[in-house]
């Protein structure tokens, strides 16, 4: 999986703002003044797996050198933009603590994080009071002037260096509203709530916080893929990876103070009952059907969510003020039955595409799944339950549906799957290969053993593509990898993330046998992967046969972008069938490509958009002239009408998007709900011209084979392609 750091882009859409703020909702709890005994342990176990033993797969010595990386890396955590420490502090913690943090984690004295920390709390007091004081006076959008908001690689300034980047920041904020249609007054109000719900959220943050974010900076030193999580992080990390959860079924997050539902999960006991809507405040939450109602408002999100979560079959009640109603409205009770709730919106999904007739070729009907996801409830399966969630069940389901239509061929799309187990992954592999070796694993002291797909036979035997990008990576870069090692279909897309490395969870409370989680658990780097011609996919990532211009920069994002990232390498091959070889195919295949998206004008409009993206990017500071301004956003609404127009024009489906304002100025806890629940919904429903160009791309490669027998005898040669198999 990509490693979850704790980083925030300072970029045109967003204030100023802590990445370890945004872990907080209000709460109630004071930050102890330093690490509990609980904490101090843990400290020590944790030195003990990374430095210490022979677990990792790359373990270093924790010493002074080490030590001033854990410095850096806490110092990006809480301050990753730069905006809050001043270089004097900076130079006052590398006196300090900078050769003295490893002393402090081997012996559990990690006090010198909960020091930094309290200095970090009163700087962000100190930095949102000087914001909200700029709020009073008025701003002058005449000059000419531009606000540098990339400061990730900028050297740590002064006060006075920071007060002029502050007061850009607000001005920039300002702005944003003002072209958004907001009057002075209302934009005045937005902001001031803005700034002291950060430096709120800051202060209320609790030290099993500070002490994670402390420990990821030790565990990210070492690997950029081993995380520290403390039991509440441990328990989410497991909902994400089983893909279900017990509860009532309704994604919750914090407006203006108080938890609001944001959205049902289908089939979920919030949705199923007909009484939330989304908007809808959560108020009070009681257990049962007589158990104390807690008045939760002003409590962290995290704490609401413990409370309302419990086994399946309990009740839950919830005291919830409506929507459209005040929120000093009396609550309206409403009682739940938990249940087991599968996370929708993380499941894999099928649609199919009709590629229309063209030079001879008859139209070609593409069956699409989409897996954001290697997703597996262990628990459950290890418990025998019949209908445990399975990223391989699910597709293995969607393939017989597309039997039984007869579609054509299948795009499995991997765009943005950061990976998940790897059980999953040599599964559902083997659900397009017959027998055989899937991934080879070497552990750290050097031993490989082979994962196998068992099971003899096919899902699915027809023409097949994998679809990737910058951001498929791990499992899905095992999956690519081996369907491309095996000849079995055609890689599509861009260079895939290049995480080779090997993750298993390791639970810190195993050896003292606690009942109750205490000490968290490490996902700790254990091995390499390498894929079954022995090359491995760490840096390189999988290259795509046919290739999309890329959208992301490789030295912006990928395993590259990691100083201590493992180098790539390579080991033996294992033995496996090769279907098929593509070389002889691509040519032809990337010709029709070309000349196809030349005249595909939403594919270049894609283009364009990626250009002026990059464009944007590259130029890490926005102007702040309201007349230089108001011109961009006039540019940017005439080329989207001139779209609509052309959409129009040639009959095509218009933007989902369109009457929708581009940028209101807002950060996401400030929108109406309901609207930004219906925008992110109008968006699904975009035209995506990648994936409607990797169905014509397969239906392309049919054709060429299906007309061409000697081609095919050379693409193909276990089966010839007969009757458009591309697998036994």
């Amino acid at each position: 999986m990509i490693r979850n750091r704790l980083l925030i882009a300072l970029t045109l859409g967003l204030a100023l703002a802590s990445p370890l703020a945004l872990l907080a909702g209000a709460g109630d709890t004071a930050l102890p003044a330093g690490p509990t005994q609980n904490q101090a342990t843990t400290a020590r176990m944790v030195y003990g797996l990374l430095s210490d033993s022979r677990y990792a797969y790359r373990p270093r010595a924790l010493d002074d050198a080490l030590s001033q990386e854990v410095l850096t890396e806490y110092l990006k955590a809480l301050d990753p933009a730069r905006v809050f420490f001043t270089a004097q502090d900076v130079a006052g913690f590398q006196a300090a603590y900078g050769n003295r943090l490893d002393d402090a984690i081997k012996s559990g004295q990690v006090e010198p994080a909960w020091a930094i920390f309290s200095l970090y709390r009163q700087r962000v007091d100190e930095r949102t009071a000087f914001a909200r004081k700029q709020l009073k006076g008025d701003f002058d959008f005449s000059k000419d002037e531009r606000y540098e908001y990339d400061r990730k690689d900028a050297p740590w300034a002064d006060a006075a260096a920071l007060d002029t980047l502050w007061r850009q920041s607000v001005k920039n904020d300002w702005l944003r509203l003002k072209l958004a249609g907001k009057a002075p007054e209302e934009i005045r109000k937005t902001l001031d709530k803005r700034y002291a719900n950060l430096a709120t959220s800051v202060q209320q943050l609790k030290g099993d916080e500070v002490f994670q974010t402390f420990m990821n900076a030790y565990a990210g030193s070492i690997d950029p893929h081993t995380d520290y999580m403390t039991p509440r992080s441990a328990e989410n990390f497991n909902v994400q990876m089983s893909n279900s959860l017990e509860g009532i079924g309704a994604v919750l997050f914090r407006q203006d103070d108080v938890v609001t539902v944001r959205e049902m999960v289908p089939g979920g006991p919030a949705a199923r009952s007909g009484k939330l809507k989304p908007g809808d405040r959560i108020v009070g939450v009681g257990q049962g059907t007589s158990g104390e109602m807690k008045d939760v408002v002003g409590w962290r999100i995290d704490d609401v969510v413990a409370l309302i979560r419990g086994a399946a079959d309990t009740q839950v009640r919830l005291d919830v003020v409506p929507a459209e109603a005040p929120l000093d409205s009396k609550p309206q009770l409403v009682t739940l039955t938990r249940a087991k709730v599968r996370l929708e919106d993380q499941r894999a999904k099928a649609e199919t595409i009709v590629v229309p007739a063209s030079a001879g070729q008859p139209a070609r009907r593409i069956g699409v799944i989409k897996l954001p996801g290697f997703y597996q409830d262990f628990e459950a399966r290890r418990r025998g339950e019949k209908n445990f969630a399975s990223a391989t069940r699910d597709v293995a389901r969607m393939l017989a549906d597309f039997r039984a239509q007869k579609v054509d061929g299948v795009v499995l799309d991997l765009r943005g799957n950061g990976g998940g187990s790897l059980n999953e992954a040599v599964e559902l592999t083997g659900l397009f290969i017959d027998k055989g070796p899937v991934v080879q694993v070497r552990e750290a002291g050097g031993r490989v053993s082979v994962q196998y797909d068992q099971d003899a036979g096919v899902a699915w035997d027809g023409p097949l593509a994998v679809l990737v990008n910058r951001g498929s990576a791990s499992a899905s870069e095992i999956v690519a990898g081996a369907i491309k090692d095996y000849g079995r279909g055609l890689i599509i897309g861009e260079n895939t993330f290049g995480k080779g490395t090997v993750q298993t969870l390791v639970d810190l409370d195993r050896w003292p046998a606690n009942e109750t989680p205490r000490f968290g658990e490490v996902k700790l780097t254990v091995a390499q992967f390498f894929r079954p011609d022995g090359s491995s996919t760490q840096n390189k990532g999988v290259q795509p046969d046919v290739a999309f211009p890329t959208s992301v920069d490789a030295a912006e994002f990928g395993e590259s972008t990691y100083p201590n990232a493992l180098p790539w390498t390579r080991i033996a091959a294992a033995p496996h069938v090769r279907y098929g070889n593509f070389s002889p195919l691509l040519p032809q295949l990337d010709a029709l490509f070309q000349a196809r998206a030349a005249k595909d004008v939403e594919y270049q409009w894609w283009l364009e958009d990626v250009r002026r993206f990059r464009e944007e990017q590259a130029k890490k500071s926005i102007s702040l002239n309201e007349a230089e301004r108001r011109a961009e956003r006039d540019r940017f609404d005439a080329r989207r009408k001139q779209r609509a127009e052309e959409r129009k024009r040639l009959g095509l489906q218009q933007d989902p998007l369109l009457d929708a304002r581009p940028d209101d100025g807002l950060a996401a806890d400030e929108r109406n709900v309901a609207d930004a629940v219906a925008r992110e919904e109008a968006a699904k429903k975009a035209t995506d011209p990648l994936l409607r160009e990797s169905a014509a791309i397969l239906a392309d490669a049919i054709g060429l084979l299906g007309k061409d027998a000697q081609l095919a005898a050379q693409v193909l040669p276990a089966t010839r392609n007969a009757a458009g198999h591309w697998a036994d």
